[in-house]
């Protein structure tokens, strides 16, 4: 689908899932804010490497969005370079693994911050521009996990089920617009923190890297294969489509039959 014309923002693209969003709307002619926490002199193999792919303009902006204000200025920023913003895909997050009764509080802080509280207010700065022409989107990427819980997630499950409610409060709002919202739900993905996830599983289980892969997938993919990125970002891009207008306020599932158990 042609993305030409189309400014967009991805949080989280300098790495896994929101890299692979940025290479499906580079390659769709769409022109892209990249963003990550590392300073822009270190970011600059991620941005050639899009911009090569890229029929458009391609830039970075580093932010950290579990402050309010970074947030507002990440946004800010994104309009200056592309000189509007029509889709935002919220997709940074991070993940810590604990007990309940041993979880961290300051984890618990920071997981909440970067994977619910930022999508708030990088959606609240956005959401103007998009009123304004009458048309935008915002995507986020949410997880299995915003359906269904795993131990040792509470954090992380707490944020993505808050992330699906704050997708349907924005959807229903903006409903007799052309502003939607919708969430994507991965199942595993084999992105860096998946990966080290699985070392430590390896570790812990005294197996091997491949079997613990193995273990990982069959204990909750029935299909028993990882998720694309590229997968994923074509689904962002379709969700961005005109084809797509009356979708408002889902959770689409990409996650091999996880929840179908």
């Amino acid at each position: 689908m042609d993305m030409s014309g189309k400014r967009v923002l991805i949080t989280g693209s300098s790495s896994g899932i929101g890299f692979g969003i940025a290479e499906e709307f580079a390659k769709a002619g769409a022109k892209i804010m990249m963003h990550g926490l590392r300073k822009d002199h270190e970011a600059v193999e991620h941005l050639i490497s899009i911009q090569k792919m890229s029929k458009s303009e391609v830039f970075y902006q580093s932010a950290d969005i579990g402050k309010a204000e970074e947030c507002e200025a990440l946004i800010e920023k994104t309009v200056e370079k592309l000189g509007g913003i029509d889709i935002l895909v919220n997709n940074a997050g991070i993940q810590h693994v604990a007990k309940f009764e041993d979880f961290p509080k300051n984890k618990w802080d920071q997981v909440i911050s970067v994977n619910l509280s930022s999508v708030f207010h990088l959606s609240q700065a956005a959401i103007k521009y998009m009123n304004k022409e009458n048309w935008g989107r915002i995507i986020n990427i949410a997880s299995v996990h915003g359906l269904v819980a795993s131990k040792g997630k509470a954090a992380y499950v707490a944020a993505k089920h808050g992330l699906l409610g704050l997708t349907k409060v924005i959807a229903l709002e903006h409903a007799g617009s052309n502003v939607t919202c919708n969430a994507i739900c991965p199942g595993w993905v084999l992105t860096p923190l998946v990966e080290k996830q699985i070392h430590a599983n390896a570790k812990e289980q005294g197996v091997s890297f491949d079997e613990a892969k193995k273990n990982l997938l069959l204990e909750k993919q029935p299909s028993g294969e990882f998720v694309k990125v590229e997968d994923l970002g074509k689904i962002a891009i379709f969700l961005a489509s005109e084809a797509a207008a009356q979708i408002k306020g889902v959770a689409m599932p990409v996650d091999g039959a996880w929840v179908s158990r």
